[in-house]
Formats: structure tokens, C-alpha cells, sequence
């Protein structure tokens, strides 16, 4: 009788590791890597409704933008970048290359911090190409990265509210959002860019 128990634990307890095994494994499919062609397009059309919520919130609260990016040769949109860390932290999010009204492809930013920070924070980045050569540069190479590959000017509003002309002059043109608007001050400097296979 007790070796029966006995068995009838240990059948019990192996069905309760396979199932382990299954749940486990099953939280390792990550948004990183989809399993599937439907995990693929879910993952894109995802990323593509994010885009395009950033681009209207852009265009709706910063005047002359809406200017800008219909000039621009291509619009790189992270709709959703998170940093998190105390001290030492770092900074990633997903994103997509639209130029004209198309999706390019799908890429990735990531991002190391130094400095005092707490918890977790969220902004929508936002890189404009205003010239066809600079677009061209960033789509050919393999990982791009802010400051070494390319300059990219953090967009100023000046006090009528609206892009100043200096701004508009450059090349390539950054914007960061938080739900309060847009940040200034920031340096995009050693961001690093690579695309993603969605």
C-alpha cells in the first residue's frame, strides 16, 4: 500500500514537472523572437499602430512639424522607449522606418544611461532624415549608431512655440516625447540602432 503511494507521488510529481517544463518553456517565446508567421504580423502591426499615434501626438502639439516630416525622406519612429535603472541604467524600445506613407522596416534602439535615476520611465524618439543621402546611409548600414554614424539635432521650440529655423536646417532631426510633451536638453549621442527581423 505504501509503495503504491509511493508511485502514485511520484507519477504526480513528474506530470507536475512536464507541466512546469511546458509553462517554462512557453515564457521564454519572447517579444524579441516571435514562434510564428501570426506572432510576426501581431508584433507589426503592433509596432505600426504605436508609430502612428506618436507621429499624430507630434504633429497635433509641436507646431511646424507636421511640415517637417512631410519633407523628410523617412521617419523613424520609437513609440515607446523605456529606461529603467538607479544609477547605472539603460534605455530600449521597438520601432519602424516609414518613408512616404510605407513601412521601410522594423528596428530596435538601445541605449546605456549614466546618472541618478529611479524607476522607470517611457518617452516616444522620433528621428526625421530630412536629405535622401542621409536616409540612405542609416538603411545601408549594419547598426547605426547616434554621434558616430551621424549627427543628429534634438529639435528646439523657441518661443512662439514653433520649430526654430536652425532646427530645420539639419539632417537628420531627433524629437523625444513624454506625456508632457517635448523634452529638451536631451543627447541622443552613442544611441544605437539596428534593425529587426519582423
Amino acid at each position: 500500500m505504501e509503495r503504491r503511494a509511493f508511485l502514485n507521488a511520484g507519477a504526480g510529481l513528474g506530470l507536475a514537472l512536464a507541466g512546469g517544463s511546458v509553462l517554462l518553456g512557453a515564457c521564454t517565446t519572447t517579444r524579441d523572437t516571435p514562434s510564428s508567421a501570426s506572432d510576426r504580423a501581431s508584433r507589426r502591426r503592433e509596432i505600426d499602430s504605436g508609430v502612428q499615434s506618436a507621429l499624430d501626438r507630434l504633429y497635433t502639439s509641436v507646431n511646424g512639424s507636421r511640415e517637417l516630416g512631410s519633407r523628410a525622406s523617412g521617419i523613424l519612429v520609437f513609440p515607446r522607449t523605456v529606461s529603467a535603472g538607479f544609477f547605472v541604467g539603460g534605455e530600449y524600445g521597438d520601432g519602424a522606418l516609414r518613408v512616404g506613407n510605407a513601412t521601410r522596416g522594423y528596428y530596435r534602439t538601445i541605449s546605456g544611461s549614466l546618472g541618478w535615476q529611479i524607476g522607470a520611465q517611457s518617452k516616444a524618439l522620433i528621428l526625421m532624415f530630412m536629405t535622401p543621402a542621409a536616409l540612405n546611409k542609416f538603411v545601408a548600414s549594419d547598426g547605426w549608431t547616434a554621434g558616430a554614424d551621424a549627427t543628429v539635432a534634438i529639435a528646439k521650440v523657441g518661443a512662439n512655440g514653433a520649430i526654430d529655423t536652425n532646427t530645420a536646417k539639419q539632417e537628420i532631426i531627433g524629437f523625444a516625447m513624454t506625456n508632457a510633451g517635448l523634452m529638451a536638453g536631451l543627447s541622443l549621442e552613442g544611441t544605437k540602432i539596428t534593425k529587426l527581423d519582423l
